[in-house]
This record gives C-alpha cells, structure tokens and sequence, in this order.
C-alpha cells in the first residue's frame, strides 16, 4: 500500500501555534451518496465522554473541487452527499489544541502533539480500509522532530512526511509527538525500542532511563512469554515500541496504546547526572518522583498485552460514538497495577523494603475510603464513565479505585495460588493470554484458568473480592508470605476523616462517610478558621485559636476530647461541635531477613520470580 493508493487519506499540518491551531484535510476516494463523517467522542484507556468536536471549527466540503453542503446530524457527526460518480470528496477544517494531557492535542511554538481521535474525521463505512496519515511541515515546525508509532511510509529524516495505517483503529491507537526532544533507543529481545524526551531540563540523564527501562521492558517479555528462544520464540506481539515522555513542570499521566505510550511527568522527576564523577547515586525509595516514574513506565508498557491485546469481550470493536461499559476495568488496570512496581522490583531497580512501602501505600489508599464497602470493584468499572473520572466531594464516599482495589485483588489471588503450590498469578497471566489468543476475554475464561492451573474453583474468592464490598484477607494471606503487618497511628486527616487543601487557608475538600468530622457537621468547601478548645482547669478560661493549617488543630486540641471548629460556609460563620476521635492506624509492611528464611519455596518466588 501506498500513501496515494490509500482511498481513505489524512493530512495534518500546523495553522499557526499561536492561536493552536492545527490544519487538517481529509480526502475519501469513491464516496458514499450519504457520506456519513464523525469525530470520536473518547479516546480508548481513557473511559470518559470528552466531546473532541467541541474543539473542531470551519468544516467545509468539496466534490472534486466543487463546494458542497454539509449538514450536521448529531453532537460529533456531519454528512455530505457528493455528486455521483464523485472520485474525491474532501474535508477541510481545523482543531483547536491547548490540552497538553495525554489524552488530546496540544500545540504552541514550543511543542505539538495529537491523538488522531482528536483531530481524524472518520469515514463512516471506510473504517476499515487502509489509511494514510500525512504530517506536514512548515515554517512554524523548522528545527522540530518527529516521532510516532505509525508505520512510516515516506518520510523525511526528521520524522515528518507519510504514514499509514491498516485501518482507522490502527491510526487512532498512534500518537504523534512533535518537537525538539531528546530520543535514544534500546533492542529487548530482538525488538527496536525508542525513547523520546521532550522538556527535559540541563542534566537530565537519558542513558539511565534507557537503561532502566530497558531492564523493565526485560522483566515483562519475561513474564509475558517466558526465556528467550531461538528463532524469535518469546518475542512479543509488535515490532518496535515508541515511549513518549513530556516532562512539565506539574504533571502526570500515561495513556497506552498498541506500540507505543504516551508518558507526563514533573521534570524533577527525571534521572538527573551526578555533578561529579565520583558521585554516588542514590538508593531510590518510595516517596522519590523517579520511582513513581518508573512505576508508571511499567504500568503503561505492561498494558501493551493486558488491555491492547488481551482486552474486554466488550472492546472487540471500539464504538467511539459512547460509552464501552464493561465490568472488567478490576482486571485490566488493576492486575496491570500490581504488577508495575512488583516488576520494576523484579528488575532490581528498587529494593524490597521500597516495594513493600509501595505496597503499604496501595493497602491505604483503600481502606481509607469509605466507598469500599458501597461498590464493588466490579461496579466501579462498569461506573468509571459516570464516576471514576468525574470526581466530586462525595466521591470517597461512593466509589472504590478499580486501579487500587483491583491490584489488591491480584496479590491476594497471587499469594492464594502461591500457598496452595499449584500456580502463580503469573502462569494464570499467560496461560489467559493463551487461551484467548491475545484478544477478547470475559471473566468466565479468567476463572476457568484459575480452576484448571490452580486446581480448584476460585468462584467463592472472585465473587467476594471482586463482587462483593467486604475487606480483602491481607492481614491474613501477607504474614504467610513472610510479610509482617504492622500498623502504626494514623495521621490527622485521617483520624478526622477529612482531605484538605492547605494552599489559601485550610480548606476541606472531603468529609468522609462516618468520621468526626461528618458527625460534627463539617462539610466540603468549608474554610477552617478558628477552633474552640474548653478550659483545662477551673480557673482556666476556654480558648479561641486561629488555624491555617490541620497541625494547628492538633497542636491547639492536644488533650482536649471536646472542641469547636470554627468555619465559614457561603459566607456564614458557623460553630461545629467537635468529639476528638479515637486513635486509628495505617498499615506498615516488612520482611525481616528471619521470616525469609523459613519461607516455602513459592513464597520466595512471590518477590524474586
């Protein structure tokens, strides 16, 4: 195929980056009468309706030059109906692009990116011919690169030039990035892996995250398809990989796609090269920006098999006109979640101490959320379109993540299948990927591997974890792994029950479903301004204190079970009894060196596999 033998041809090009403004013009070979056209409303990985049409503007039409009507049919859709005999109808229009996330386009004079369903009309009934995308450049691109997971057709030394695709759900899954940008590359098994960088500050250290993430990029084929073979035995399901980073000022994120990811984070999250030769680098831990960094790489490369390839019955064909509903988001993300930070430890990139904080972290997050026990992980997933990304102050309340639960459902499958001696979560994997030859897949296969491997039925487990709102057996499945469950005093939020932003005055962002704060009247958006503390003795008189930030509330309440907050709720003052509440606690985990040793074999692997 040829870019001009595709009948089905996009071409995109810069307006002007001051206004973000790009270009576009579609060309469909042999049109329909009715040519029916449509822009994507979401984008997949990303499971909200994002309405990209609201940023397309000036669509015109023209039969081999001639204009044409065009009339607009629904919030995303148009039709045209060309003359007969038409042998080109072409679309000419332009999209606004100032959303520097992964999940849209962006352009300035610094930078452009895109996802084509952002920018890419479809052809309705022509989805699934081969299609060209060309990516022109101009004098507002001199100097910038290229780079994208497309196959590359005829195209310049700097990127720029002519793609194509198999079809239209091959061009969508293929962001473009442009710009001037730091790239490396790496081979994994054979397959060339390329590494792009744009926003990286002075001292960036480019060789360690290639060679970091190659040794990530190891442990998944490894997990995946086992030890390398002859003969490309073991080699994964695409023929090169493209990572694309962004490095911002705030930033974070990942979005991925069948070859390629596309990657946000903080620029003071990148390796940085030590100042002197001789320097030592730093033992990575927990809280570090890298790690998560990393963590991130891993969760966005591993979803290359568990969601591209292996993916939700529901997903066989993508609608991009509504919502995909499916109840398997708990798998998909979730055991993607548990095994990003589990193989950036496999990979020796950090110790297991940081993993097993990491981990900690996770078991947290979930059980301070009150929604944990009103939906279960697998209504969260059928709810992500509705709930999971449109956050409110109740959302604690109402929901569970399927990303954190989910990942606490596969350790405890994992450590289940481990001490019965049968299987791994990592035999279940693959053998999942097996049977549903890297495609479609319901829960009922997932099951079936769980019985035929572990040699049992899993359907009591699956129903409570999974279906069911009660808490996950951690405390009981980690201490016979040789994990000790320590729990330590919780901090202040927490035992308050709220979530609180600190940046203009103490202000609450969430009270949660029965806490103290809920049962003294506190609500979301409330600023907190004083506290009331009774008096200590007789001859000691009650107190006002001002409070700006939640330590002053325990530094002026120390000792005092009965207080009153003092907040301010749409201009009114408001006096809110305050009980001080018991103690609570987080969870801690660790391994000391004697509980190792008197680990079964399958639990040693559990860490080290």
């Amino acid at each position: 195929m040829t870019a001009r033998s595709a009948a089905v041809r996009h071409r995109v090009g810069v307006l002007d980056p001051h206004t973000h403004l790009f270009d576009i013009r579609l060309e469909v070979d042999r049109p329909a009468p009715r040519q029916r056209l449509s822009l994507p409303v979401w984008i997949p990985g990303s499971y909200l309706v994002r309405e990209f049409s609201q940023h397309l503007q000036g669509l015109q039409a023209h039969a081999d030059g001639v204009p044409l009507a065009l009339t607009q049919t629904g919030k995303n859709t148009w039709e045209v109906r060309p003359p007969a005999k038409t042998r080109t109808l072409t679309l000419g229009y332009q999209v606004y692009a100032f959303d520097a996330s992964v999940r849209t386009a962006f352009l300035d004079q610094t930078r452009g990116f895109f996802n084509p369903t952002s920018l890419c009309l479809r052809a309705e009934g022509r989805t699934d011919e081969p299609q060209a995308l060309e990516v022109a450049d101009n004098a507002h691109t001199a100097g910038w690169q290229l780079a994208t997971g497309l196959r590359p057709h005829r195209v310049q030394a700097n990127g720029f030039g002519h793609y194509r695709a198999a079809d239209y759900d091959e061009l969508a899954d293929c962001p473009v990035e442009m710009g001037t940008f730091w790239r490396g590359d790496f081979e994994v098994r054979g397959v060339p892996h390329r590494f792009v960088v744009s926003g990286a500050p002075a001292g960036f250290d480019g060789a360690r995250l290639l060679r970091d993430t190659q040794r990530i990029c190891e442990a998944e084929m490894a997990l995946w398809h086992g030890p390398a073979g002859p003969q490309g035995q073991g080699r994964p399901p695409f023929d090169s990989y493209l990572f694309m980073l962004h490095a911002t000022a705030d930033g974070y994120g990942g979005l991925e796609h069948r070859n390629s990811t596309a990657l946000i984070c903080q620029r003071s999250d990148l390796p940085r090269r030590p100042e002197h030769a001789d320097a030592t680098v730093p033992r990575l831990k927990a809280g570090d920006g890298y790690t998560t960094l990393l963590g991130l790489i891993s969760h966005e490369y591993f979803h290359t098999w568990n969601v591209k390839r292996l993916r939700p019955r529901e997903f066989t064909r993508y609608d991009y006109d509504r919502e995909n509903h499916t109840e398997l988001l708990w798998f998909f993300e979730g055991f993607t979640s548990y095994y990003d930070d589990l193989l950036v430890h496999r990979a020796g990139l950090i110790d297991e101490a940081t993993y097993l904080q990491l981990l900690a972290k996770t078991i947290n997050q979930v059980q301070q959320t009150p929604g944990r026990r009103v939906q279960s992980v697998a209504q969260a997933s059928f709810d992500a379109w509705t709930k999971y990304y449109r956050v409110q102050e109740n959302t604690p309340n109402a929901t569970v993540s399927y990303y954190t639960k989910g990942a606490l459902v596969a350790l405890c499958l994992d450590l289940t299948l481990r001490a019965e001696g049968h299987t791994t979560l990592d035999a279940v994997m693959r053998a999942l990927y097996e049977r549903c030859d890297g495609g479609p897949m319901r829960e009922s296969d997932l099951r079936k591997v769980l019985k035929r491997l572990g040699q049992r039925a899993f359907d009591t487990e699956l129903d409570a974890w999974v279906h069911g709102t009660d808490d996950l057996p951690l405390a009981t499945l980690l201490p016979r792994h040789g994990v000790q469950w320590h729990t330590d005093p919780a901090p202040l939020a927490q035992r308050l029950g709220v979530r609180v932003s600190e940046t203009s005055g103490l202000v609450l962002k969430n009270v949660l479903r029965g806490s103290a704060a809920e049962a003294a009247g506190l609500a979301a958006g409330d600023e907190w301004l004083g506290l009331e503390t009774p008096a200590t003795t007789p001859d000691t008189p009650p107190q006002a204190w001002r409070v700006r930030r939640l330590d002053d509330v325990a530094l002026y309440a120390h000792g005092s079970p009965d207080s009153v907050a003092l907040v301010a709720r749409d201009g009114r003052l408001l006096r809110c009894p305050l009980h001080w509440p018991a103690p609570e606690t987080v969870v801690r985990l660790s391994r000391p060196a004697s509980t190792i040793e008197a680990d079964s074999p399958a639990a040693r692997r559990w860490l080290q596999e």
